[in-house]
């Protein structure tokens, strides 16, 4: 006499809809993630900016000491001594005297987009284009020499950016 005996058989898998629901949550963890690491990219950029613009008017102020006068502008480049520096060739910043007072122009750090600089040798504004539109810091629009539309600003204390 032959017993049926009743087996469950039980696999030990995932099933596709289990799959499915992993694939989404890690998917949807990733896209969060990446949009908070190029969120702190733009705020770590718009940091070197602001950085920059303030290294730069502490070495005009100290130039200003000095000479009496900041150095004059040109279509956005900074002039001295007659000569017109643009913001790719890195020059120094030397008085007549050889005094030495930046050994070159620091850079935006992204690219396609330059600081601009507007002085009539009493006053000055340099200009940046910030990133995160959230910044308290953005001001503007403020346009440089016709060049572009910037929304930071630094200057002498003379005037507002």
């Amino acid at each position: 006499m032959a017993i049926l005996v009743n087996k469950k058989i039980k696999n030990k898998g995932f099933t596709l809809i289990e799959l499915l629901v992993v694939i989404t949550i890690l998917g949807i963890i990733a896209v969060v993630g990446l949009m908070s690491f190029q969120s702190s990219m733009k705020k770590a950029r718009d940091a070197k900016r602001k950085s920059d613009l303030e290294q730069l008017q502490r070495v005009l102020e100290m130039y200003n000491n000095d000479t009496k006068s900041y150095p004059l502008s040109s279509s956005g480049m900074i002039v001295i001594d007659g000569t017109a520096f643009d913001w790719t060739t890195e020059p120094e910043i030397v008085d007549s005297k050889g005094t030495v007072y930046l050994k070159k122009l620091p850079k935006d750090p992204s690219t396609g987009v330059v600081y601009c600089y507007s002085s009539d040798g009493i006053s000055y504004a340099i200009y940046a284009i910030l990133e995160n539109l959230q910044d308290l810091k953005i001001a503007g629009p403020f346009t440089c020499n016709g060049i572009n539309t910037y929304n930071y600003g630094v200057s002498s204390s003379d005037i507002s950016p």
